[in-house]
Protein backbone atom coordinates (compact mmCIF):
# COMPACT_ATOMS: atom_id res chain seq x y z
CA UNK A 1 0.00 0.00 0.00
CA UNK A 2 1.19 3.38 -0.27
CA UNK A 3 2.55 4.98 2.52
CA UNK A 4 -0.34 8.23 2.52
CA UNK A 5 0.02 10.75 4.74
CA UNK A 6 -2.34 12.31 6.95
CA UNK A 7 -4.82 15.02 5.34
CA UNK A 8 -3.62 13.97 1.56
CA UNK A 9 -6.94 13.43 -0.66
CA UNK A 10 -7.50 11.08 -3.41
CA UNK A 11 -8.47 12.71 -6.64
CA UNK A 12 -9.62 10.35 -9.96
CA UNK A 13 -9.23 11.42 -13.26
CA UNK A 14 -12.71 10.48 -14.56
CA UNK A 15 -12.88 8.97 -17.80
CA UNK A 16 -10.06 7.59 -19.19
CA UNK A 17 -6.33 8.63 -19.80
CA UNK A 18 -3.57 7.04 -22.10
CA UNK A 19 -1.55 5.06 -20.29
CA UNK A 20 1.45 5.97 -22.21
CA UNK A 21 1.52 8.90 -20.55
CA UNK A 22 4.62 9.57 -17.89
CA UNK A 23 5.25 11.96 -15.41
CA UNK A 24 5.44 15.33 -17.17
CA UNK A 25 2.08 14.26 -18.91
CA UNK A 26 -0.13 13.36 -16.04
CA UNK A 27 1.26 16.71 -13.70
CA UNK A 28 0.17 18.54 -16.99
CA UNK A 29 -3.37 16.60 -17.16
CA UNK A 30 -3.15 17.26 -12.86
CA UNK A 31 -2.55 21.13 -13.69
CA UNK A 32 -4.87 21.16 -16.85
CA UNK A 33 -7.69 19.00 -16.08
CA UNK A 34 -8.41 18.84 -12.70
CA UNK A 35 -6.99 22.06 -12.08
CA UNK A 36 -4.87 20.82 -8.79
CA UNK A 37 -1.21 21.57 -8.40
CA UNK A 38 0.63 17.71 -8.56
CA UNK A 39 2.94 18.94 -6.03
CA UNK A 40 0.66 19.46 -3.08
CA UNK A 41 0.88 16.08 -1.63
CA UNK A 42 -2.43 15.13 -2.85
CA UNK A 43 -2.43 11.77 -4.59
CA UNK A 44 -3.96 11.86 -8.37
CA UNK A 45 -5.25 8.31 -9.80
CA UNK A 46 -5.80 7.53 -13.57
CA UNK A 47 -7.23 4.79 -15.09
CA UNK A 48 -6.79 3.29 -18.59
CA UNK A 49 -9.21 2.70 -21.17
CA UNK A 50 -9.24 -1.01 -21.10
CA UNK A 51 -10.03 -0.33 -17.38
CA UNK A 52 -7.31 -3.13 -15.26
CA UNK A 53 -4.78 -0.53 -15.48
CA UNK A 54 -4.44 2.26 -13.04
CA UNK A 55 -1.64 4.48 -12.51
CA UNK A 56 -0.94 7.19 -9.09
CA UNK A 57 0.89 10.39 -9.30
CA UNK A 58 2.18 11.16 -5.69
CA UNK A 59 5.16 14.18 -4.24
CA UNK A 60 6.40 12.65 -1.39
CA UNK A 61 8.52 16.25 -0.66
CA UNK A 62 11.40 15.12 -2.34
CA UNK A 63 10.62 14.15 -5.66
CA UNK A 64 7.44 12.86 -7.98
CA UNK A 65 5.94 9.02 -7.75
CA UNK A 66 4.25 6.81 -10.22
CA UNK A 67 2.50 3.49 -9.19
CA UNK A 68 1.39 1.54 -11.63
CA UNK A 69 -1.07 -1.45 -10.88
CA UNK A 70 -2.50 -4.07 -13.18
CA UNK A 71 -5.62 -6.54 -12.19
CA UNK A 72 -4.85 -10.11 -13.65
CA UNK A 73 -8.96 -10.55 -13.82
CA UNK A 74 -11.48 -7.91 -13.51
CA UNK A 75 -11.87 -4.11 -14.19
CA UNK A 76 -11.22 -1.76 -11.72
CA UNK A 77 -14.75 0.57 -10.86
CA UNK A 78 -14.41 4.06 -12.11
CA UNK A 79 -16.41 7.41 -12.18
CA UNK A 80 -18.08 8.02 -15.76
CA UNK A 81 -16.77 11.82 -17.25
CA UNK A 82 -19.91 13.00 -16.29
CA UNK A 83 -19.27 12.83 -12.65
CA UNK A 84 -16.56 15.92 -13.32
CA UNK A 85 -14.03 15.96 -10.61
CA UNK A 86 -13.72 13.11 -7.87
CA UNK A 87 -12.31 12.65 -5.07
CA UNK A 88 -12.57 9.60 -2.74
CA UNK A 89 -10.94 8.44 1.35
CA UNK A 90 -7.54 6.56 1.59
CA UNK A 91 -10.25 4.02 2.82
CA UNK A 92 -11.64 3.74 -0.21
CA UNK A 93 -8.78 3.88 -2.54
CA UNK A 94 -7.48 0.54 -0.60
CA UNK A 95 -10.83 -1.01 -1.77
CA UNK A 96 -10.16 0.52 -5.53
CA UNK A 97 -6.59 -1.37 -5.42
CA UNK A 98 -8.08 -4.07 -4.55
CA UNK A 99 -10.86 -4.17 -7.51
CA UNK A 100 -13.38 -3.91 -4.84
CA UNK A 101 -16.43 -1.66 -5.39
CA UNK A 102 -15.45 1.50 -3.31
CA UNK A 103 -18.71 3.24 -3.67
CA UNK A 104 -20.81 0.76 -1.73
CA UNK A 105 -18.47 -2.17 0.32
CA UNK A 106 -20.58 -4.23 2.20
CA UNK A 107 -19.67 -6.32 5.26
CA UNK A 108 -19.83 -10.19 4.34
CA UNK A 109 -20.33 -10.95 8.00
CA UNK A 110 -22.97 -9.05 10.62
CA UNK A 111 -22.81 -10.59 14.12
CA UNK A 112 -26.15 -12.48 14.73
CA UNK A 113 -27.92 -11.94 18.39
CA UNK A 114 -27.57 -14.63 20.94
CA UNK A 115 -30.79 -16.42 20.93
Amino acid sequence: MIPVPTGARVWLATGYTDMRRGFPSLALQVQEVLKRDPHSGHLFVFRGRRGDLLKILWHDSQGMCLFVKRLEHGRFIWPSPADGVVTISTGQLGYLLEGIDWRMPRQTWRPQAAG
